[in-house]
Order: C-alpha cells, then sequence, then structure tokens
C-alpha cells in the first residue's frame, strides 16, 4: 500500500503513506482481547512489505511502517443463501469496538504508528493498494 486514508463528514480522521497497512478489522462472537494482541502482534511482524532492491520481504517493524486499522464488520457478511447478506457472524459494536480499540492500543505498544477510522461511521475509504495485495489474516 502506498496511502490509505480514511473521511467521516468531510473530515479526514486518519491517513498514512507508505509503505505500510490498510487493515480492515473484523470481530465476531468468539473474538478476545488476548486474539486482539495476537492479531497486533502478527501485523506488526508479518513480512509483507518491499524491502527494496536487494532485500526481501519485510514487516511494519523492520522498516517502521505505519498501519491505518479500520472497523468492517462486513467483513463477516454471508451472502451465500438468498440475494441479502446477514452479518450473524459479526459481533455487536459493544464487543467489536473494545476489540478493534485493542489491536490499535496493542500496535501502539510495540512502537507503530497506528492512525485509525471511526468505529460505526459512515467511513468513505482511500486506499492506494500497490500490487494490488490483499491478504486474509486470521488468528
Amino acid at each position: 500500500m502506498t496511502e490509505a486514508s480514511v473521511t467521516v463528514d468531510g473530515e479526514k480522521v486518519g491517513s498514512i503513506e507508505g509503505p505500510g497497512l490498510c487493515v480492515l478489522v473484523g470481530v465476531t462472537h468468539d473474538d478476545t482481547p488476548a486474539k486482539a494482541a495476537q492479531l497486533a502482534r502478527k501485523l506488526w511482524t508479518l513480512r509483507l512489505l518491499d524491502g527494496g532492491e536487494d532485500a526481501v520481504e519485510q514487516s511494519c517493524s523492520d522498516l517502521g511502517a505505519p498501519l491505518l486499522v479500520i472497523s468492517q464488520f462486513t467483513l463477516y457478511g454471508d451472502a451465500r443463501k438468498g440475494r441479502r447478506p446477514t452479518w450473524n457472524a459479526a459481533a455487536p459494536g459493544p464487543l467489536a469496538e473494545p476489540l478493534v480499540d485493542a489491536v490499535a492500543a496493542e500496535l501502539r505498544t510495540l512502537g507503530a504508528k497506528v492512525e485509525t477510522g471511526r468505529f460505526g461511521a459512515d467511513m468513505k475509504v482511500a486506499l492506494v493498494n500497490d500490487g494490488p495485495f490483499t491478504v486474509l489474516l486470521e488468528v
């Protein structure tokens, strides 16, 4: 990713310039603070970023690369039946919001520069994806 941002009601609430990661975080019913911390550690150390001409892939921790963390309940949408997705697998806001916040907080504890969206808001997400390259990561 070379840049990403989140805008709410015309106000840019979070943005980063790459290399870095735009992280869409979905929370389901059995997620826990321990899983949030594990996800943060994995995001910080996962070797996904271009390390330059002679380097192997590097992690955000290797490069000091920023992360934009955005809550995204629609990742748990299920459209296998009918013509409208259901969101039954997505955790409700009172469970999900603290866990999304925990991912961002743990990343900051690890030393990351973290920007965020705004939980529950109608967010406009802009992303310039380098590749494109997208990874589904579950812990």
